[in-house]
């Protein structure tokens, strides 16, 4: 049995290396094709994608049969589920991002020294990026889509829920990248689900320039942890709605609802309600009222209890959670600075939004408030590239550097300073 164990985790060292090696290649072919060859890939990929649509719905179907059997939650069912609409909606996003300008050659800052050197900073290719993520196949799409249109090669490592549902679309990606003239490797899918793929992928310095990790806080924070290679991060998404005293109280709850309701397993979903206590009596019972009779759990405070029986007492523990379902946590505040102080200590700096008509509110919110997205009047929900305009978005990151908020085809690129003399030598 050892020595299985043994020869198990060789093979996949192995198997890694090579679909590392084959990155590489791809990467350096891809890394100077012109925007033309890339946006035929990308239309092609559209083109076969809406092809083979039955052929991807039994994919997923398999995948859905396996998830239901294990027990999955119905918000990650949801995450995981296909329908022609969704899949409709990838070949769509490709063909957006196909229309984009080419991020790759843009001459971002250019001048002249003293001394005659003509200096340009120019945007280039992150490398080869490796994707870990879960549930979601549209990912698997939309990562690969957006790392082509930026010239990087992609090393995908989907969840084992989407295991069939992915390899249909990478199909379909590598009919597009055969139709351009362009190497199939430049777009891999890792074809096991034993996870020492993940700790290989976490530790091919050298091979793999970027990791990005699309998941719960679990993946999050073992990427995190274990990565050897520096990551673009997409931590948890445990976003809030501030109800100011000055807000529309039609408007607050047309918001909340969809904010909470729409589709409760995405990163962008609210999980937690600040309301001022000076509104709460009057907008809190509405907003409870129509929360339970979505079929929605609320989690509050003593005030929030006080005012609907059926609010169940929400602890420390909820103020932090990201539920992914239909749970919602309800905290009153006495003011202000009481509600930024929650938001930026129990919050993920994902997306939180404030819903007010005082304007020095809303501008203080704004500005104080530390994540990615900050919305005024407006869903959660919209923290999504698409909704940005970039077409698709492999997640939202959360940190601080490179990349911040949705994460597109130009925040994919880095830069290099290119210089040209006439033969100057530095005294």
């Amino acid at each position: 049995m050892k020595a299985e164990t043994v020869e198990q985790k060789t093979d996949v060292h192995l198997l890694m290396r090579k679909i590392g090696e084959r990155a590489r290649d791809a990467y350096r072919v891809l890394s100077v094709a012109s925007d033309t060859q890339k946006n035929e890939a990308l239309i092609e990929s559209s083109n076969a994608i809406r092809r083979n649509v039955s052929e991807i719905l039994k994919a997923n179907e398999s995948d859905m049969i396996a998830a239901r059997k294990s027990g999955l939650s119905d918000a990650l069912i949801d995450r995981l589920k296909l329908d022609e609409n969704r899949v409709e909606a990838m070949g769509k996003g490709l063909e957006t991002v196909a229309a984009f300008p080419d991020p790759v050659g843009k001459i971002m800052a250019q001048w002249e020294r003293p001394n005659g050197l003509q200096i340009e900073r120019v945007s280039v290719p992150l490398g080869v990026i490796g994707i870990i993520y879960e549930s979601r196949p549209n990912v698997t799409a939309d990562a690969g889509g957006l790392c082509l249109k930026s010239g990087n090669a992609a090393v995908l490592r989907g969840g084992s829920d989407g295991f069939h549902s992915s390899r249909a679309i990478v199909e379909c990606l590598h009919t597009g990248l055969k139709a351009a003239d362009l190497p199939t490797e430049i777009v891999q899918i890792v074809p096991t689900r034993d996870r020492a793929a993940v700790g290989e992928m976490l530790n091919m310095h050298g091979l793999i320039d970027i990791i990005i990790p699309r998941g719960g806080k679990s993946l999050t924070e073992r990427i995190l942890r274990e990565s050897r290679i520096p990551t673009i991060q997409h931590l948890d998404g445990n976003c809030h709605t501030y109800i100011h005293s000055s807000a529309d109280a039609q408007m607050a709850e047309k918001v909340l609802l969809n904010a909470k309701l729409r589709r409760t397993g995405i990163c962008g979903a609210t999980e937690s309600l600040l309301i001022d206590e000076a509104v709460s009596d009057k907008l809190l019972p509405d907003l409870i009222k129509n929360l339970l009779a979505a079929g929605c759990e609320i989690r509050g405070d003593a005030l929030a209890q006080k005012i609907d029986s059926r609010v169940i007492p929400a602890d420390e523990e909820d103020w932090a959670t990201e539920y992914l379902d239909a749970v919602l946590s309800i905290k009153t505040v006495k003011n202000f600075d009481e509600a930024i102080r929650h938001i930026n200590f129990y919050g993920s700096h994902h997306t939180d939004a404030i819903i007010a008509e005082d304007s020095a509110a809303v501008e203080a919110f704004l500005s104080e408030v530390d994540s990615a997205i900050v919305l005024h009047n407006a869903s959660t929900q919209f923290a999504d590239g698409g909704e940005f305009g970039m077409g698709v978005e492999i997640g939202i990151s959360t940190g601080r550097l490179h990349a911040r908020g949705p994460v597109g085809a130009e925040q994919l690129t880095t830069y290099k300073y290119v210089v040209r003399g006439k033969g100057q030598t530095r005294p």
